[in-house]
């Protein structure tokens, strides 16, 4: 991981949040508070530079849109950047919510960038123990923007830094309040394209080991057509193109059964599990503009039995 590479990444992702919540209807997922981390320089230089690679993207829209940058920007942001991260992060949420009204009491977010599910439910600031891990860049640069949107961390929000795709520790989880003898969730959103089959594998074995039955993990993978799908306007070959140039490239994919293998390895069971057609019919079934479920991705939801 490059100096400040994790922050770049965690900024984009607020970008597209902050543009769906302000610009798009109907909402998918609803993050009004990304646009309070972004300066308007931020956000004015990110649309930019999305304008400026349209030749990248797609050279027809470049052409029939030159003299409208905003509906460039919003056929870039709505065809490549947002459909995965807004509908798993509404999917996440949803189990998440789920599990705290079966007695959930914390959740672990690996990779949390600049994450604001915290700030957007206070009401679960009683007795629900929140752990934010991410690079120690990474969470530098989020105390920073919490600080400029003014928002003040609350005691149940735990910064954990660690670059835990590297090395996970359970110690520093625990120095931080985190007790393994109660159930937890996890979420591993964005992440498992960027390690092989064994790191996913590793990671996963070693954060259930000693959980109690009923914890459970949500992520998000790609299936085994990654890497010769195309996808809309080339979108799926945009994105493994864009991961490889930017020095961080997509190196997994898996079949429902390698899944469900690596899953089974530690005891933990498919509750859930969504492909793209499903993804589809949840989160942009009826839409009239260019937001769709991406090809070759699927979320997940399993539970430890």
């Amino acid at each position: 991981m490059k100096q400040n590479e994790s922050s770049i990444t965690a900024l984009i992702s607020a970008f597209s949040r902050a543009y769906h919540s302000q610009h798009d209807q109907p909402i998918i997922f609803d993050d009004y508070i990304a646009k309070n981390l972004l300066t308007q320089k931020e956000f004015s230089e990110i649309s930019q530079n999305m304008i400026n690679g349209i030749q990248f993207f797609n050279k027809g829209i470049a052409e029939r849109f030159k003299d409208q940058p905003e509906e460039i920007l919003k056929w870039i942001t709505q065809i490549q950047l947002s459909p995965t991260p807004l509908a798993r992060a509404a999917f996440c949420e949803k189990v998440i919510l789920n599990e705290v009204n079966l007695g959930l009491e914390q959740y672990v977010i690996l990779g949390a960038g600049l994450d604001t599910f915290c700030f957007r439910h206070p009401e679960l600031e009683n007795g629900f123990e929140i752990f934010e891990v991410d690079h120690p860049t990474t969470q530098e640069f989020k105390i920073k923007k919490l600080s400029y949107a003014g928002l003040k961390m609350p005691d149940h929000l735990h910064f954990v830094p660690m670059d835990f795709t590297k090395k996970f520790s359970f110690q520093n989880l625990i120095k931080n309040g985190f007790d393994e003898n109660k159930k937890a969730l996890f979420s591993l959103l964005g992440v498992s394209y960027y390690l092989t089959k064994e790191e996913i594998s590793k990671l996963i074995k070693y954060l259930f080991a000693n959980l109690p039955p009923g914890s459970s993990i949500v992520f998000d993978y790609a299936d085994e057509t990654l890497f010769e799908e195309k996808g809309i306007s080339n979108r799926v070959q945009n994105m493994v193109k864009m991961a490889a140039a930017g020095g961080e490239p997509m190196k997994s994919s898996f079949t429902y059964h390698e899944i469900q293998t690596i899953l089974e390895e530690s005891r933990l069971l498919i509750y859930e599990h969504l492909n793209p057609d499903a993804i589809q019919e949840c989160f942009f079934k009826g839409r009239t503009d260019f937001l769709s479920a991406f090809e070759t991705i699927h979320f997940i939801h399993a539970v430890k039995r």
